[in-house]
This record gives C-alpha cells, structure tokens and sequence, in this order.
C-alpha cells in the first residue's frame, strides 16, 4: 500500500492526551493513505503499557532515553513511508477532514516545502504562534520585552493564508523529500527553536512556507509543563543555540552582549518559577489547615 501521509507524534509523559490525539488522527477520513508513528521519550507515566495494545495500527519507537524534540523526530522521519510528513504534537486534536485538507494544499501548491494551521487552545481561544516571523535580533528583543506584533505577525489575518517565515512544530506538515534535502532537524537543539531553523533553512532551500487558517486544538505545554524550571532553560538555551548557529559573521562584542541578554531573561523566568512555585508551596499549606 502506497503511503501518502506519515502522522509522526514524539510523547513524553502525557499518555491520555496522547490517546485522544491519536483517537482523533484515526477517525481522519484519509487515514486509508496514513501511517502514524509514535516516539516514545522514556516516559514514567504508564505511557509504553498503556498505549501500544490500544492501538495496534501504530507503530511504536521505545526511546530508552529522552532524545529530545529535534532527535526523536529525526528518528521517526528516517523511518516514514509517506510523501508527506506530519509533526503533531501529542497533546493536540485534529478535525476529520484536516489531514484531506492540508494534503490537498500541498498538492496544489508545489512550491510549499511545509504548511502550519490555526491552532486554538481548549478554549477556543486563537493562539498567536501559529504564524510567526524569522526572529531577527531587533524582532527577539521586542518580544523579550512584550511586543509581539512582528514577531506573531499580527497584521496578517489570522482566517487567511499567507506565506510566513516559521511555522509551529507542534503541528507542520513537511514534503518528504524537502526534510531529506534539508538534513531534518538540527540535533544540537534538544527542545525549542528546532522548529524555527528548520523552517527557515526550508526558505533558505528555494521552498515557501505557508500558514492556513485549518483549525486544531492544541493543549499547549502538557509536557514541558511538568518541569517548569527545565523548560525555561532548554528554551533559553535553545534561544542561544539559534542566534549562534545564524548570526555566524556577528562581532564578538554584539553577541557576547546578547548572550548577557538572553542568560538575563533566563534568570528572570527561573526567578518568576520559583516564586510561583513558593506561592502555591504556601496556598497548600494553607488549605491543608
């Protein structure tokens, strides 16, 4: 059987998001054409027992390690079948005909190397990284401190679409043959901005980047949300990784003073963690009385 999808979902400690994600893939009305495989990060919460038997049509990768995003992905992708891939994050949910329909995208557009969607949070909620601009230094530095306009692309209607710098990996859909072209996904970032290189060496390749308005629902940050204070460094450290790897011809003093910005921030998210962190040590304490 000829593949033309493979759904690839990396999972780590989120087993019944992972149910539902995989419940829903499977009622897509293309699933005849799909293959999903999923690569299981070493999660301790019943994951690998649990899942595998509930869904024998999958295919499953037991990591004996957390790889991280960018290698277990790389890992599946060697493996996929399909003319297209499919990177769904494990705590998201898809519409029937989504999978027909981005599919169907690609078709009719062949200079798309990858392809973003809506997504919304349980609420219904639009979340603006859906589409986003290449994060320049003077567009990161606006972030860092609250504005997001360029960097979300907020001038561009969300219900339209456009073609965009970077795409959101929790849920891109990539041509086979441009992931192969591109070398996939850049192991020296363990979780966070991955996406963001990657989508933009696909521009860098002759390929165009596309956002659609196709709705999904994405839990955001089921698993980094577990360890609050490793998120922030993996995506501080990430963040680093990326301005390094791009702005190779920078002078040493510029970056050694955004290395100082960027390991600034980072302390002040570890510092806001951990007095979230004593509040709510405190609010059970107080409700235990």
């Amino acid at each position: 059987m000829s593949v033309k999808l493979s759904v690839i979902i990396v999972n780590y400690n989120v087993k019944l998001f992972l149910e539902q994600c995989l419940n829903s893939v499977l009622a897509s009305s293309m699933i005849a054409d799909t293959e999903i495989i999923v690569v299981d990060n070493a999660s301790t919460d019943g994951s690998r027992e649990y899942l595998p038997p509930l869904f024998p049509q999958v295919k499953f990768v037991l990591s004996p390690e957390n790889l991280g995003f960018a290698k277990a992905n790389n890992r599946a992708i060697k493996q996929a079948q399909g003319d297209y891939v499919l990177l769904l994050n494990p705590d998201t949910l898809i519409g029937t005909d989504t999978l027909v329909h981005v599919c169907r995208f690609m078709d009719e557009h062949p200079d798309a190397g990858a392809l973003g969607v809506q997504m919304l949070d349980e609420t219904g909620a639009y979340l603006p990284e859906s589409k986003r601009g290449f994060p320049t230094l003077w567009v990161s530095l606006c972030k860092l401190l609250g504005f997001n306009g360029r960097y979300h692309l907020t001038h561009l209607d969300k219900d339209q679409v456009h073609e965009v710098d970077v795409l959101a990996g929790a849920c891109m859909l990539m041509r086979k043959e441009v992931v192969q072209a591109t070398g996939g996904f850049d192991e020296a970032f363990f979780m966070y901005w991955e996406d963001t290189d990657l989508a933009w060496r696909i521009k860098q390749a002759g390929y165009k980047n596309y956002y659609v308005p196709e709705k999904i629902v994405h839990y955001k940050g089921k698993s980094s949300k577990q360890d609050a204070y490793r998120y922030v460094r993996v995506f501080y450290d990430g963040m680093w990784i990326f301005y390094k790897k791009h702005n190779p011809n920078q002078r040493r003093l510029s970056l050694w003073g955004l290395k100082l910005g960027v390991w600034s921030f980072r302390s002040l998210s570890l510092f806001r963690v951990w007095l979230r962190n004593i509040f709510i040590s405190l609010c059970d304490r107080r409700n235990a009385f």
